[in-house]
C-alpha cells in the first residue's frame, strides 16, 4: 500500500489517521513485513491486502486502500527508501 503521495507504507511508520489521532503501522501484507508483536503466522490468512495499524486511541486498525488521512509522520530513514 502507499500513501497518496506515492511512498510505501511501512512498518514502525508513525502515521497520522486523522486530525488527533496517530498510530503505529505495525503490519504491511502488501510489503510481506510484520512486527513481533504482530508475526505474518498470525495475519496472512486473516488479511488479504493492506496494513494494521496501532493506535492508543482506536486500538488495531486495518486499512486494505490508502485513506485521504493517513499520512505518514516519522519513518525511520536509515531503516527504510522510498
Amino acid at each position: 500500500m502507499q500513501y497518496l503521495n506515492g511512498d510505501t507504507v511501512h512498518i514502525n511508520d508513525e502515521v497520522q489517521l486523522w486530525e488527533g489521532c496517530r498510530g503505529i503501522v505495525v503490519c504491511s501484507v502488501d510489503t510481506n513485513e510484520y512486527s513481533d508483536e504482530y508475526p505474518e503466522i498470525e495475519w496472512r490468512d486473516e488479511l488479504e491486502k493492506g496494513v494494521l495499524i496501532l493506535s492508543d486511541q482506536t486500538g488495531l486498525i486495518h486499512y486494505e486502500e490508502p485513506d485521504q488521512d493517513l499520512i505518514l509522520i516519522k519513518r525511520d530513514s536509515m531503516q527504510y527508501k522510498s
